[in-house]
């Protein structure tokens, strides 16, 4: 797929189907978040596959946005490893860019997907006994859309370019 009909395409689902990926699409995901830029190459990312019932079991004690997906990512950023400056921590920077390189990849090759951020961290650190420093920053369910899934209302809702951008 195009790049340019790749960023239009991708939007939320919210209503996953009973398809389970195979081992190439979680490939090919999880090898787009690998290459993700960090700040200073530091890779401070964690990304936690879930495919298990056990697995997805805790998922749906943390957050009521897994949408029946049979396989969600735990995307983390890592305190301890990322870039800091003072007060600043790029982790949260950093594992957003490694979870939007996903989703878009997934988007390539057909795999409907979400961020989401409702979620209990807490509990999330302590189901999945995530060590110190080791932050949950979005949940991203993955699969194909139901047959019945509404489309999302917003996707195509933004705001004018003249409304965001200012050239100086």
């Amino acid at each position: 797929m195009l790049f340019d009909d790749v960023i239009i395409k991708r939007c939320a689902c919210r209503k996953f189907s009973d398809y389970k990926l195979s081992d190439e699409e979680f490939d090919k995901i999880l090898e787009a978040g690998r290459i993700a830029p960090s700040a200073k190459n530091l890779q401070p990312i964690k990304i936690i596959v879930c495919r298990s019932s056990e697995s997805l079991e805790k998922i749906d004690k943390v957050s009521p946005c897994r949408y029946r997906a049979q396989q969600v990512l735990i995307v983390c950023g890592d305190k301890n490893v990322a870039f800091r400056e003072g007060d600043y921590s790029g982790y949260e920077v950093d594992a957003s860019i490694c979870a939007t390189h996903m989703m878009l990849e997934a988007t390539n090759i057909g795999i409907d997907n979400i961020w989401v951020r409702m979620f209990d961290s807490k509990v999330l650190k302590e189901l999945f006994d995530l060590k110190d420093g080791l932050e949950p920053v979005c949940l991203i369910p993955l699969g194909k859309k139901s047959d019945d899934c509404p489309d999302s209302p917003n996707h195509i809702k933004r705001k004018e370019k003249s409304e965001i951008v200012d050239y100086i």
